[in-house]
């Protein structure tokens, strides 16, 4: 992934409203299925790591983005952005 389509995807993900929250549980494989499935249908997804959870959101994103093959984007402050390229060509994000 360039730069120029990581700061678009950023642009894009500032809006976004978290879809998973990550507690004391941590990374579960049963949370890791679920980010799986949301990418599939999304592509790009925020997910927010809660005050609770004594894991690193960095360390998180980057275990998160190996196990779903994906690639994280950005990690600010206790916000981890995931991107994965989709199958369905009708929903794809065109990245410049």
């Amino acid at each position: 992934m360039t730069t120029k389509q990581r700061a678009y995807l950023k642009s894009l993900a500032m809006t976004m409203d978290p879809v998973f929250q990550i507690g004391k549980s941590s990374v579960t494989p049963g949370l890791t299925e679920a980010i799986s499935e949301a990418l599939d249908a999304r592509e790009l997804i925020k997910i927010s790591v809660l005050q609770n959870c004594g894991d690193d959101p960095k360390e998180m994103g980057n275990m998160i983005a190996e196990r779903t093959r994906s690639q994280v984007v950005q990690v600010i402050g206790k916000k981890i952005v995931l991107y994965r390229e989709g199958k369905d060509d009708k929903k794809k994000i065109v990245l410049p």
